[in-house]
């Protein structure tokens, strides 16, 4: 997968579900895509929080792309964060999870800021999972081929991919019949939480949404099975 932006609930899940996740941190960069933001609760519906970035080509690689500092978007992450969950019972464990890492200056490239970010919610909800970058492992290929070839230099007799990509997976025909690795797809279904400031659920928001109204322990929850029982 490749690296996103304070991903929601379902990129978790699938951390869950495998036992090797693979950054794709080498493939190309895609302007106003997750790789640079995500959604959150604002005034009862989502709201796009953007990371700008200095984009130099159209072939930019993930991992080449820097974070745009000039626009003093760290703060304004910050504090659009601090006055969207400030009256959740779970402000303070979703503000100590994130704010450090997307205050940090020092971090300047997107992937490793949002790698850094992933690992560490990955962490506090209990998925041990390990992680590779696609970029270490010199794989060779194309879509689904170098696909195939990263679970071949991993050991791995199965893909796990999102639905969102059956399509095109299943067009190129590498994970066939004849292929050692077999194909299978993520089934998460999210369904309502307590979402505080929201008339009506809003769905596919931010692990910060989760988090904020849930807490780890009912995150955990949720990311794994896409409930919470109360």
């Amino acid at each position: 997968m490749q690296p996103t932006y304070l991903p929601w609930a379902g990129y978790f899940n699938l951390i869950s579900q495998v036992d090797f996740f693979v950054f794709l941190d080498d493939v190309q960069f895609e302007k106003q895509s997750w790789q640079s933001r995500n959604r959150i609760l604002l005034n009862e519906t989502y709201h796009f929080i953007s990371v700008p970035v200095k984009h130099l080509s159209l072939t930019q690689k993930i991992r080449e792309v820097e974070c745009e500092d000039k626009h003093n978007w760290r703060e304004k992450h910050v504090r659009l964060l601090k006055y969207t969950y400030t009256k959740h019972a779970f402000q303070n464990e979703m503000c100590e999870a994130v704010f450090d890492l997307i205050q940090d200056k020092k971090i300047t490239l997107l992937a490793d800021l949002n790698i850094r970010l992933i690992k560490r919610l990955s962490h506090h909800l209990g998925l041990e999972t390990p992680f590779f970058l696609s970029s270490e492992l010199l794989i060779e290929g194309n879509r689904s081929s170098r696909l195939l070839n990263i679970c071949k230099k991993l050991g791995c007799d199965e893909y796990v991919s999102p639905v969102g990509s059956a399509e095109y997976l299943q067009d190129d025909g590498v994970f066939d019949q004849s292929s050692p690795v077999r194909l299978s797809f993520q089934n998460y279904k999210p369904s309502a939480y307590a979402q505080k400031g929201a008339s009506e659920f809003v769905s596919h928001l931010s692990i910060v949404d989760v988090l904020a109204n849930l807490g780890w322990e009912q995150a955990r929850q949720y990311v794994m099975t896409g409930r919470v029982s109360f």
